[in-house]
């Protein structure tokens, strides 16, 4: 026996018995020094010995997956054991693919895999959805006979599942003669995944006909299904089991409880649960900062938020995104800059929802700030945070930089595509918009009713009714797309805009679906784009039948009045509105100055300098007047005083 002291207070002992260095290894640390000498001494053909190193550094918490790879890389002829320790390790790694990809190698390299191989290459293959692989890797466990091993059928039930198989796990799973809690648990969790509260129930039932107790992940699967189907009666009914079967109730049941309470309106039931746990994790805390979030209750959300203890970026994602849900973009912005105070690293979910609120806020210099953030870190980001960089500058103005990285961009998707088209169409960039289109076409991409609906609108904001006229034409024939309100809503407008009212309102009459406001309200824009008012005043009708209490409606109709002179039907107008209590929106306008973004609306005096402002006002009105400039005020009579 050679002993090496190698510290004061580490010694590691290389025996005859080569798993009892591993045993004694708790750290990198040790099995690094441990490893260095088993290269001073020459003994790098000690397989077993260095199959326990890779086994540490591969599975456990302590580990190093890189530094397994490193030394299994390093061995001429790794062992089925190196391999099936590596390829475990990557199964429960971020990047599981590395797992088939090994296994790929482990059989060039003629080694047979058993039936401790292919339960974690199953498992890699379902992170992925990687659905052929996993039919392989079946087809291969029935050849070499151990495709009947329990343990093998539930991680193809596993894996059929996430791949939205379900009727094959089913069959696979009615096919194992002794099914384990682990086999219920699967095919459960399967049906709860594609929110069939039924059959998950069902097979409860069968579940306990056949004398299987179920355990906490039983009914954890049962508690998800309820939360899915809004089923409060069915949830209930799951803690009642709960309850009766004596269950461990874990933290992990504990938030599914929770969860479930709170999806279905009992927020009284859930903050009871979170109040009654004594040890709170992230997902508890999360849970009830959603619920109330959802129900409107986004100060009580904040409050509990802000005595949440350790919070991480989950934790900051979800009460920026509760913001972002009640449209108070300003509010989500501020707290992701307190994220960034508080020294937490944003993630790609974190970065997509701050850009969706600079696009809401129209915020350009958050929004350029998260644009150079990303291209600092240089991550491997995914192809929605690009999408969400192209909506952002799209809608606070510079378009071209949008384009351009749409064209940079790896990886499009349809959502790419429909993003860029329909940035192009908000600055009526219509024939940009039409070569992106046929180009996406080349490029082997289908179009949706989303992408249909941007290349209408842009051929309408661009005055292109031929082209307009020909998309509309092909869509059922040619692209396979249905025509929805939204499509009749653009060549509406598209019709309207070029004048041709005739058409436009020909068109509303063969519409298989009633038409809505928005229908009639492209149709009354135009009647004032045209000066048409018998058409315009027809159309009131029926936008008032569909919204009475809209006061934009009432603008427009009395705009188109105003401009055509009609004094007194502005009249009947503005007292129809103060009869009905009806008052026009006030408008927030917003400009950016060194970096920072003011908001202010009509005779807005919030501002500290507001006299200074409206000082400087007059003096440039008074200017223009003597220039001999007058002002157009047909368009912006309306103003909430005179209501």
């Amino acid at each position: 026996m050679r002993s090496f002291v190698f510290h004061t207070r580490t010694q590691v002992t290389l025996s005859s018995n080569p798993p009892f260095p591993c045993r004694k290894c708790s750290s990198m640390r040790g099995l690094k020094l441990l490893h260095a000498q088993i290269i001073l001494h020459g003994l790098t053909n000690e397989t077993l010995t260095l199959g326990k190193l890779i086994s540490f550094c591969a599975v456990d918490d302590a580990g190093d997956l890189q530094y397994a790879q490193r030394m299994f890389d390093q061995i001429p002829q790794p062992n089925k054991f190196m391999y099936n320790s590596l390829i475990r390790g990557y199964s429960n790694s971020d990047d599981p693919i590395n797992a088939v990809l090994l296994f790929r190698r482990m059989i060039c390299s003629g080694l047979s895999p058993n039936e401790f191989t292919l339960p974690f290459v199953l498992k890699a293959c379902g992170c992925k959805s990687a659905y052929w692989e996993a039919v392989l890797v079946h087809g291969l466990a029935i050849k070499l006979g151990i495709g009947s091993l329990v343990f093998v059928q539930n991680a193809l039930i596993a894996v059929y599942v996430v791949c939205g198989l379900i009727h094959c796990a089913r069959k696979l799973f009615d096919d194992i003669t002794d099914k384990t809690l682990v086999s219920w648990n699967s095919m459960i969790g399967g049906y709860a995944r594609m929110g069939n509260w039924k059959e998950a129930f069902l097979l409860f039932r069968k579940m306990r006909e056949w004398g299987m107790e179920p355990d906490g992940f039983t009914f954890v699967n049962l508690l998800s299904v309820c939360s899915q189907s809004r089923d409060l009666d069915l949830g209930r009914y799951v803690h009642f089991c709960i309850e009766i079967t004596g269950v461990k109730i874990d933290i992990i049941v504990r938030n599914a409880l929770m969860d479930m309470y709170a999806k279905c309106g009992n927020l009284h039931s859930a903050q009871a649960i979170f109040d009654r746990t004594q040890e709170k994790n992230v997902v508890s805390w999360t849970s009830m900062i959603s619920a109330y979030a959802q129900h409107g209750s986004i100060e009580v959300a904040r409050q509990i938020f802000d005595q949440m203890p350790g919070k991480n970026v989950v934790s900051w994602n979800s009460m920026i995104s509760c913001y972002l849900r009640e449209g108070q973009y300003r509010e989500a912005l501020d707290l992701f800059n307190k994220m960034r105070n508080s020294r937490v690293v944003p993630d790609e979910a974190t970065l997509v929802s701050i850009l969706a609120a600079c696009s809401q806020l129209g915020d350009l210099v958050m929004g350029k700030k998260i644009h150079n953030y990303i291209l600092s870190n240089k991550g491997a980001y995914g192809v929605t945070l690009y999408n969400s960089l192209i909506d952002m500058y799209a809608k606070c103005g510079p378009v071209v930089t949008a384009l351009d990285i749409f064209l940079e961009m790896p990886g499009k998707n349809l959502v790419s595509w429909n993003v860029i088209i329909g940035a192009l169409a908000l600055h009526g960039c219509g024939l940009e918009a039409i070569k992106l289109f046929e180009e996406m076409q080349a490029d082997g991409t289908l179009p949706d009713e989303i992408t249909l609906t941007g290349l209408l609108s842009a051929c309408s904001h661009s005055g292109l009714v031929d082209m307009g006229l020909y998309y509309f034409d092909r869509m059922g024939v040619i692209y396979r797309v249905p025509r929805e309100i939204e499509h009749y809503a653009c060549m509406v407008d598209l019709l309207g805009r070029g004048g041709l009212l005739g058409e436009a309102i020909e068109l509303i009459g063969k519409m298989p679906m009633k038409p809505d406001v928005v229908v009639w309200g492209a149709l009354l824009g135009a009647c004032r784009i045209h000066g048409n008012v018998e058409i315009g005043k027809q159309i009131l009708k029926q936008l008032l039948e569909l919204e009475p209490h809209s006061g934009g409606l009432y603008v427009l109709i009395s705009n188109i009045y105003w401009e055509a002179q009609r004094w007194e039907d502005v009249k009947k107008i503005r007292k129809l509105m103060i009869d009905r209590g009806i008052k026009k929106g006030r408008a927030i306008s917003s400009i950016e100055i060194d970096g920072c973004i003011y908001e202010f609306m009509v005779d807005d005096k919030r501002h500290k300098i507001s006299s200074s402002i409206y000082a400087m006002l007059d003096q440039l009105t008074d200017h223009l007047r003597s220039a001999g400039y007058l002002c157009n005020i047909s368009s912006v009579f309306f103003e909430a005083e005179e209501i």
